[in-house]
């Protein structure tokens, strides 16, 4: 048993998608919250930038003894995962492209991953869709904007989110997918728009965020080191952006809360 924290890290507000997930199937587990904010958008940075934040968030979360860190980022796991794993003596999640389910699920034979520049041009991403290319038919598509229109908050704004939503995924749909993988943290907050995209066709929207929850529980008990089922789980949240930020994320999370 260890009641130290899981420690999720994100470019920014995406990771909470995950930490909603992750709030929801581990009840006992005290969470640590960072999000980037200052440096948010990580998918259009080179691979030596986003290390490098990666490496900072990291540090910070060690500070807060930590005994797990799921990296709630897509593009901070395609770029960086495999260092982390060298560097540091705890276990890590990172966020695996959903390409298997989406590919054994899938009725057409097409499916289609909307991403980040980064996620889609990384080694894990790649290695993933050779995998199953002899099953389906894999298509991508760039989230241009999905990530910006989170961070603003303006993911309700059905006159500012579909638009943009619209542009990555109709491409996929007019070429017969009938999986829409989400292969960033953030994109699940857009996912009203994308059903409405979808309409009436028999198309499933992929969301990675309960199988990260699956193997982090999965670790914890492989690594004997889950809270006990009598200590009271506390949630906290910190960033390298302004207290406005922090605000914004934590009021986030609230509202989440609130969903369950």
């Amino acid at each position: 048993m260890n009641n130290n924290p899981i420690g999720v890290f994100d470019s920014g507000i995406g990771g909470l998608s995950v930490w909603k997930e992750l709030r929801q199937a581990l009840p006992h587990e005290s969470i640590v919250y960072l999000a980037d904010g200052k440096n948010c958008p990580y998918g259009d940075k080179s691979a030596e930038e986003v290390t490098a934040f990666v490496l900072h968030a990291i540090e910070e979360l060690m500070r807060h003894n930590v005994k797990l860190i799921v990296v709630a980022c897509n593009t901070a796991t395609a770029v960086a995962i495999d260092l982390l794993r060298k560097q540091y003596d705890i276990p890590f999640v990172g966020m695996e492209p959903a390409v298997k389910p989406a590919a054994l699920s899938s009725e057409s034979g097409v499916i289609g991953i909307l991403a980040t520049h980064a996620s889609l041009q990384g080694d894990l991403f790649r290695n993933t869709c050779a995998k199953y290319a002899d099953k389906v038919r894999i298509l991508s598509s760039v989230g241009e904007g999905f990530v910006e229109c989170v961070e603003k908050g303006e993911e309700h704004s059905a006159h500012i989110a579909e638009p943009i939503v619209r542009r990555a995924v109709e491409p996929l749909l007019a070429e017969g997918a009938d999986r829409i993988v989400l292969g960033c943290t953030h994109y699940p907050f857009l996912t009203h728009h994308i059903e409405k995209v979808i309409g009436e066709r028999k198309v499933e929207i992929v969301n990675p965020a309960p199988a990260v929850a699956r193997r982090t529980e999965w670790l914890l008990k492989e690594h004997n080191i889950k809270a006990s089922t009598s200590h009271k789980a506390e949630y906290s949240f910190i960033t390298f952006a302004d207290d406005g930020y922090l605000a914004r994320i934590t009021d986030k999370a609230m509202a989440l809360t609130m969903e369950n």
